[in-house]
């Protein structure tokens, strides 16, 4: 098998698995180093001690983060169990990235009005359902418009974070807003329509289900982009949502006009969201599912945030003037 062939098939053995175009990006450009960093060795003549020398200079030399290296070992692995089909032996002797144990950044509740209020139009209504929500800034960019139930007030997330689909709040603040969006989204389909262009990108179990479903308004996404643009897989000439890069640009911007001293981002609103959540008495099981965490542990980081909050704790210095 050729290097090209190999990348080829590494496209198609993703794809089958219905992962997403980012991750094979990924992969594929992880591959294309470990096999560069082995001076073009091709994957088939090397096994575990020329893997485990990849990730030791990534963690030693290259001093990445835990996950930057996490994410290699999974490109590599994904290699050679499902494309060469030969699974590497189990490596424990190679050098792991540091992971610091950092606590989240969280705003506190005037600081996200506070930001909120120095946003507009369609990234200020994303940054509502950021911190409303609990969204993820890919989850929320990639909601349809049947995601969306105004009358049981919740919204639908698909494949989240782990492939997994969850129920989260609709926040009644919203709720205006996101039916005079889906409006927007009902006259630029229409356009579309008009122009030839109706259908939108399914994923692949979803567009054999439903074949029809692509050209429908329910299927189309609800913060869609200004500009149609060809799908880099299929080739079909459609309109995908909003560029995430677009809206982490609008919350910066918000964070500084709002003269907020924090490294605040669209993940610090989320992040506030269930610190909040917790704060307000709801219980640790409820933040879990909002969020959509695969283990409870991830979600205590933010009991860990509010137990570390200076305001909770009353100085004792406090005291002396009722003394």
């Amino acid at each position: 098998m050729s290097k090209s062939s190999l990348l080829s098939r590494l496209k198609t053995e993703i794809r089958r698995r219905n992962y997403s175009y980012r991750t094979e990006q990924a992969y594929t450009s992880w591959i294309v180093r470990f096999v560069k960093f082995h001076n073009l060795t091709h994957p088939k003549d090397m096994a575990e001690p020329e893997v485990v020398a990849y990730l030791n200079y990534l963690a030693e030399d290259r001093n990445v983060a835990a996950s930057t290296q996490n994410q290699a070992l999974c490109a590599i692995l994904f290699l050679y169990n499902h494309v060469l089909e030969d699974p590497l032996e189990e490596m424990m002797d190679f050098t792991r990235a540091q992971k610091p144990q950092k606590l989240p950044v969280v705003l506190t509740r005037s600081e996200v009005q506070n930001v909120l209020a120095h946003m507009e139009g369609v990234p200020g209504l994303i940054a509502q359902l950021l911190y409303g929500a609990g969204l993820r800034i890919s989850e929320c960019l990639r909601l349809r418009v049947l995601d969306l139930d105004f009358e049981y007030n919740q919204i639908q997330v698909r494949s989240g974070k782990g492939k997994k689909d969850r129920i989260t709040v609709l926040p009644q603040t919203s709720k205006q807003q996101l039916k005079e969006q889906v409006q927007r989204v009902k006259l630029i389909h229409k356009k579309d329509a008009a122009a030839g262009y109706a259908e939108t990108l399914l994923p692949k179990a979803l567009s054999k289900k439903y074949p029809n479903a692509a050209a429908t308004l329910k299927w189309q996404y609800l913060f869609p982009s200004p500009r149609r643009s060809k799908d880099p897989r299929s080739g079909l000439v459609h309109r995908h949502h909003l560029s995430d890069s677009t809206i982490q640009r609008k919350v910066k911007q918000a964070v500084k006009k709002g003269g907020i001293n924090k490294h605040a981002t669209c993940h610090t609103l989320r992040h506030s969201f269930a610190t909040h959540l917790l704060e307000d008495g709801y219980d640790i099981r409820t933040v879990q599912e909002l969020l959509g965490h695969k283990d409870v542990k991830t979600t205590m980081i933010y009991t860990h945030i509010i137990r570390n909050k200076g305001s909770i704790v009353k100085s004792p210095i406090d005291k002396l003037q009722a003394v």
